[in-house]
This record gives C-alpha cells, structure tokens and sequence, in this order.
C-alpha cells in the first residue's frame, strides 16, 4: 500500500436545521452509512470514483467493541489487533501516591470513554471522530520503580523482581522498565493513535513519557479464513499459544483470587513482560527457504511441523530421517519453546510486529514488539528464555534490545479505575 492517499473533498456544509448538539461517536455508528454517501458524492463531482447507490454501513471492524469493566484488563486475551502503541511513563519529580492516583484515575475514564466509542472527556482531538470502537483496548501496568516513587513498597510484588541479564540482551536502557506502563490495541490506526493522544495529554503534569513503541498486526479480514499471524519472518507466530478453552487457562495466565504469594490487589491481574527485538532481516533472508525452517523447525508455508501433518499436529520431536539425523534439529525454536521442554512453563504472547524506518546503511530497522503474559514471569517467560539463551538457531537473526517487566492488575469494577485497591490500600 502506498504512503499516499487521495486528498479528501469537503463534506457538504449542513444546513442551519440539521441538529448536531450531543453528537458523540457512539450515535455516529447508526448514521455513518449517510455520512458516508454524503462524502462520497461529494468527491465524486471534483472526479473521484462516484458512490455506490445505496448507503454503506459502518464496517464489522469499526463495530466492534471491548468491555473496559471486566475481571481480566482488556487487551490481554482478546485477538491480535491491527495497530498497537506501547508506552511507559515516569512520575514527574515531586509526584507520588496522591498524584499517580488523580492520573489512573483519569486514564481509567478516559479508557472507558474512548472504548465505548465516545469522545474524551475534555479537549477531544476529533481525529476518531467518524469511527467506531474498532476493538479499541487500553491496559495498564505498574513497573517495579512505581512502589518506591509512591512509598507502595511493601506492596511490590515479589514477581516484579527485575529480569535477569541474557546473553542475547542488548538493550537499551532508556527505552527499558518505565514506572508505568500503557498497551493501546485498535483495529483502525486514527483510533489507536487517538487513544494515544488522550492518555499522553491526560498525563499532565504527573508523568513523563519514558518510551513510545508503534506496531501493527495483519488487519482482520486480510485472509479468506482466520488463520495464525505471521510476522516480518514470514513464519506463522503464535501456533502454540495458550488458549482460553484450556482447563489450566486461567492459572498460567492469571493470578489467583487466593491461595499465591502475590499481593490481594493483584487478583485476576497478570504480569507482562515486553521485549523489542530486532529482526536481523537482511541475513534472515538470504536462508532458503529449506534452511528457515530448520532454525524453526517448522514449515513455512502452513505452520506444520516439519515431522509433518498441519500446523496444530503434535511434533515427534524422536521422528530421524533416513541419514539418522533429527528431523527437528536439536536447536531448532520450537522444540526448544515447547513447553513439555520447559517443566510445563507457557506464557500467552500477544506481540505486534514494528517497523521503524531504515538504517544510513540501508539496514531495516524492524522486528517484533513482543509482548507476552504469564501468572509468574519466573516460572513464564525467564524459564523459556534461559533455554533459549542456551543454543536456540533463531538467536543468530535476532537482537534484544529493550525490555521491561509489568505488573497489570485485575479488570476495575463499575465504579473503580484501574489500580484502586493498590493505590487505595
């Protein structure tokens, strides 16, 4: 798709009896097919494409709409979205308790606002104006400098540790950790971008951005079937993802209501754990085709393992060939992530692909915005990634280069904002 688009004609003015008080984005949804004939009539007198006879609804994608009050932050189990925005904040000097709780307290309503498809509350930017929810989600977290900087310490999750030093690691120290942490998924970029926008202006005064991260998925409906993500590798991402439907779901996922080390204001909350990495694409592709597969130990073209079958058949990780040799070689990524070879240990991912311009020395600055979520990071996420320190083939095309680990509490209830029952412990 080209960066370019066709400028837009104006909209035809309104007429002095058309009633526009308390026009929010919600009511927009019943009239955006009229609005839309509107506009496109319009362009077609200055020689656009003219508009199709009859009205067009607004779109399945800008429909559809997440729940911000629910037990479980939204944007953890929901499907991967179009556009992402990754971004950590640090309290101004001189704020604390008294001002991160005006802050959550705001970016909560705010939240609920933009994902139920109104304006914000003050100073709407207008740019989701003519759209839908488009399965906005926005999620928040604590980093494990948060406690201090608001004398929660004795509240600081054991979990929140920070993460230990890998081999691979290159990171980046200012684009690392953060005393807060905000995901905003969108199927719609204005959208995405649009929330962006509030939660930086709701901050005020009372924190800084840290980092800022922008990532984009495949746009559903992109496929004739829904159907595992790829990523700038070009293998399927995700084959072997947790999935809700599994019996022991919720306790890899999600801290316990009882019964775990973790704080009571953790309830129903997970740990993310977010890594930039970079894709060594340049040396990535110039593999065949044959030889990628063997670093991941899967096809290519379909996501099976190379033991055969479809993407969702078990790997026989004994299967040889006819020289003797593994038919999934011994370092090979998937063998090594699977988590029979990991003690049991699993983490949903939830990555967005990025894409930040290229390099003086025409490198592609590119890779994965990864983003995975686990009720125990030591036990999720650090299990896995030592083995993969240890000898994983992918670790040759790939570098680490930020990182950060966050503790994203429970859903808030109607009537709370997110971090209450810390914030107000």
């Amino acid at each position: 798709m080209s960066d370019q688009t066709l400028p837009q004609a104006p909209e035809k003015p309104l007429s002095p009896e058309t009633p526009t008080a308390g026009l929010t984005r919600r009511k927009l949804l019943g009239t955006a097919g009229a609005t839309g004939l509107v506009v496109g009539a319009a362009g077609g007198a200055v020689g656009y494409a003219a508009a199709p006879a009859q009205a067009t609804p607004l779109s399945s994608i800008g429909s559809g709409q997440e729940m911000f009050h629910v037990k479980h932050q939204p944007g953890i189990t929901q499907g991967l979205q179009a556009r992402g925005h990754l971004v950590a904040f640090d309290l101004a000097a001189g704020a604390g308790r008294k001002e991160a709780t005006a802050l959550l307290r705001r970016w909560s309503e705010t939240a609920r606002r933009l994902m139920g498809g109104e304006a914000a509350k003050d100073h709407d930017t207008d740019v989701a104006r003519d759209a839908g929810p488009s399965s906005l989600t926005i999620t928040f977290g604590f980093g494990h400098s948060f406690f201090a900087r608001t004398g929660l310490e004795k509240q600081r999750p054991v979990a929140l540790d920070p993460l230990p030093d890998f081999s691979s690691d290159q990171l980046d120290r200012s684009r690392s950790n953060g005393d807060l942490w905000v995901q905003i998924g969108a199927n719609d970029a204005l959208v995405a971008f649009h929330a962006l926008r509030a939660i930086q202006k709701d901050a005020g005064s009372a924190a800084k951005v840290r980092w800022q991260m922008n990532g984009f998925n495949r746009t559903p409906g992109a496929t004739t079937h829904p159907m595992t993500a790829r990523n700038l590798m070009g293998q399927l991402d995700g084959t072997r993802n947790p999935k809700p439907s599994e019996a022991d779901f919720d306790k890899r996922i999600f801290v316990p209501e009882s019964g775990s080390n973790d704080p009571a204001w953790m309830a129903n909350g997970s740990y993310a754990v977010v890594r930039r990495i970079r894709m060594l694409l340049d040396d990535w592709e110039q593999l065949s085709a044959k030889a990628q597969e063997q670093v991941i130990g899967r096809r290519k073209s379909d996501g099976a393992p190379l033991t055969g079958g479809t993407e969702t058949t078990e790997m026989d990780l004994e299967k040889t060939d006819a020289n003797g040799d593994l038919v999934v070689p011994i370092n090979a990524h998937a063998r090594i992530t699977r988590p029979d070879q990991n003690g049991g240990a699993a983490m949903l991912r939830r990555p967005f692909s990025y894409h930040d311009g290229i390099d003086a020395d025409g490198v592609p600055d590119a890779g994965l915005l990864f983003v995975c979520w686990q009720a125990d990071p030591l036990r999720g996420f650090v299990t896995v990634q030592r083995k993969l320190d240890r000898g994983d083939a992918l670790s040759l095309f790939i570098r680490h280069e930020s990182s950060g680990l966050f503790a994203v509490p429970g859903g808030a209830a109607k009537g709370e904002y997110v971090g209450q029952r810390l914030l107000e412990v």
